[in-house]
């Protein structure tokens, strides 16, 4: 099968032919429908987050059940399935109160099965993959845990963008956050995440949602997504503009980027009483810095969110139903669709800040 696979940081992913194994006990095998181009590959590629190379990265997708291996239930050959980059086993502490995505039962290398073995190979040598997936590929071998299997009308590019962006995005307000109706927002980054963030905020009927990017394309569509004011940090210090759209400051300010500058302009933006959520991926070693008194004398809570505090099992198929019923747009998350030969030049496009979210699209 082919493959786009990380041979170093700072390079361009190299297409090449690779072998996969079949799947192991509780493994599945999946035919790759579309697969997300999402900014945390682009952490690896750039070596801001090195986990090793070579490495097959792709974390966001769906695909078709091509077969199962021994002891796997709830799961069949021809399954529509969207993926989660986050396994569970399921009896740990974090898994049975509902916080599956910070499972603490899998405690292994991430990066290749539970039972330390790799599932794919180039001429002898065994893969990475990232997120136990590596979806940058034509077909993955994945723990079955990790397939969530969905209704089969719904296409497979807006089935991946709920693998991640989605459920990140809308999770981060809906799980995390708990933003209430009639609240002010802040959303700091307006990529295919904040975007989520964004619409996410308009579907518990926030009462004024501020986009804050360095860019207009990024701010019009924004706009598109529920935005009900953009602030242009290029053109004056974000944080006096959001407390001038406000008032004050908002009731909740997330933090999409990944940069601990705008961690510190989240927390600024906040009212009295106000949230900070921390949604953004950083770097490795990143350093913010947050005068501590403000959490006391103004109460500002700082909170962080992983894969928007999901529980895939139970949310991949409500964003579904979400999206089906015209509540939440993913298809119009897409303003680039590429093939697996193309893959450089969407990390090209998403670095420039060209894209919503661009996505690689397989024959199924």
């Amino acid at each position: 099968m082919k493959a786009a696979i990380l041979n170093d940081y700072e390079q361009p992913l190299s297409i090449e032919e690779i072998r996969i194994d079949p799947p192991r006990t509780g493994e599945v095998k999946v035919r790759i429908g579309a697969t997300g181009v999402c900014h945390s590959d682009y952490h690896v590629i750039k070596g801001e987050w090195k986990y090793g190379v070579p490495m097959i990265l792709g974390h966001e997708a769906a695909g078709i059940v091509e077969e199962i291996g021994p002891n796997v239930v709830g799961v069949q050959p021809g399954d529509h399935a969207v993926l989660s980059f986050r396994p569970y086993c399921g009896v740990c502490r974090l898994c049975t109160i509902g916080r599956s995505v910070m499972c603490e039962g899998h405690t292994g290398n991430r990066f290749v099965m539970h039972d330390g073995t790799a599932r794919v190979h180039r001429n002898g040598e065994d893969l990475m993959i990232l997120g136990r997936m590596g979806s940058f590929a034509e077909y993955v071998v994945i723990p079955a845990e990790q397939v969530i299997p969905v209704r089969k009308d719904v296409s497979m590019d807006v089935l991946a963008l709920i693998g991640c962006a989605v459920t990140t995005g809308v999770g981060a307000v809906v799980n995390a956050a708990k933003v209430e109706p009639g609240s002010s927002v802040a959303v700091i980054g307006c990529g295919g995440v904040g975007l989520n963030v964004i619409q996410g905020a308009a579907l518990v009927s926030a009462g004024q949602i501020i986009a804050v990017d360095l860019l207009d394309n990024k701010l019009e569509y924004a706009r598109q997504f529920g935005a009900t004011d953009t602030v242009n940090a290029a053109e004056g210090d974000p944080v006096e503009q959001v407390r001038e759209l406000t008032g004050g400051g908002v009731d909740y300010a997330f933090e999409v980027i990944g940069n601990g500058k705008t961690v510190e302009q989240a927390v600024q933006m906040t009212r009295a009483g106000g949230t900070a959520c921390i949604v953004g991926m950083a770097p490795q070693n990143s350093k913010a810095t947050i005068d501590p008194l403000i959490f006391v004398t103004k109460e500002t809570r700082l909170i962080g969110t992983w894969y928007g505090s999901a529980r895939p099992r139970f949310d991949f198929p409500r964003l579904i139903e979400l999206t089906l019923a015209g509540k939440l747009k993913v298809k119009e998350l897409i303003s680039r669709r590429y093939t697996l030969d193309q893959i450089n030049e969407g990390f090209e496009r998403l670095g420039r800040g060209e894209v919503a979210r661009g996505v690689i699209t397989f024959p199924v």
